[in-house]
């Protein structure tokens, strides 16, 4: 029983960090309809940034909420200056095409400016404490904790402020949303630069609960692939199936590698297998909307 616990504790850690960059991926979709291939990526490099600013005195979450404000920034350029003239050609295989180029760039840049061969290998300080609080791993109530408080700020922005009603108005329909006043492009900067900045936490996040801390540029690949597959599992057009989801496959895939010795060794069968399942089954995920179009 014990261990069982302990599996299902660790799939909790593993499907937050999965959720956040699930969110990501979500957000990104509902105001492009495009899927970002290099939001891993991206998050690694804000990771990178968040161990630099450690590595210069700052304490780690002073360092994340830096990375994270940058990351933001960056994530609207990358918009701008990227992604709206791919756009405006109407061809989406162009964008994807652009989003694994970026893939391979950002980790290209993170490999020559922070993980350089023959140096020491990056080491990210922990977020949370070590020890059990309420007999809950320091570590699994911290990201919980930090999951939910992201769920927050994004509730209370998408909900509850003009900026959130203006971004789900253009995510709805922009052609409709530029007729009563709102400008699609500002919100598009907007929606990647949310992605960013949650990308930003996730890696960061992703960091710290690594074996001693030590990451390299592979740090958010897997994390990418089990993101997508919750995503689709909840639906890529709902937050709360992005966050239902990552915990669902953090905890099958936890305890799938500890009971399942046949999986030994092939662990991304699991993710692969639960996005097959979903589009043979319910396409929209389990929260995802149908769109019915009358012609």
């Amino acid at each position: 029983m014990d261990l069982f616990l302990d599996q299902l504790a660790n799939g909790v850690s593993s499907g937050v960090i999965y959720a956040s960059v699930a969110l990501s991926l979500v957000i990104i979709y509902r105001t492009t309809g495009l899927l970002n291939f290099a939001q891993g990526e991206m998050a690694l490099f804000s990771a990178c940034v968040t161990w630099w600013l450690t590595e210069r005195g700052l304490g780690v979450w002073f360092a994340l909420l830096i990375s994270t404000a940058l990351s933001f920034v960056a994530g609207a350029l990358i918009e701008r200056l990227l992604i709206r003239p791919v756009m405006r050609t109407g061809n989406q295989l162009n964008v994807v095409i652009v989003t694994l180029g970026m893939f391979l760039g950002i980790n290209a840049l993170a490999a020559l400016l922070f993980i350089k061969p023959g140096l020491e290998t990056p080491k990210m300080p922990g977020l949370f404490p070590t020890d059990e609080i309420l007999g809950i791993e320091g570590k699994t109530l911290g990201l919980a904790l930090l999951l939910a408080l992201q769920c927050l700020v994004l509730w209370a922005l998408l909900q509850r402020t003009k900026v959130g009603l203006a971004l789900r108005g253009v995510a709805s329909n922009p052609d409709s949303a530029a007729l009563v006043g709102i400008h699609p492009g500002r919100m598009l900067m907007l929606g990647w630069g949310l992605a960013a900045a949650l990308g930003a936490i996730a890696g960061t996040a992703t960091a710290s609960t690594a074996a001693n801390g030590a990451f390299d540029t592979s740090l958010m690949q897997q994390v990418l692939v089990y993101a997508f597959a919750a995503a689709a599992l909840g639906g890529f057009d709902s937050l709360l199936g992005a966050v239902v989801g990552g915990l669902i496959v953090g905890i099958a895939n936890s305890l799938t590698i500890q009971y399942v010795d046949a999986l030994a060794g092939i662990e991304l069968v699991l993710p692969f297998g639960l996005i097959l399942a979903v589009l043979l089954v319910r396409p929209n995920g389990l929260f995802g909307r149908t769109i019915v179009e009358r012609v």
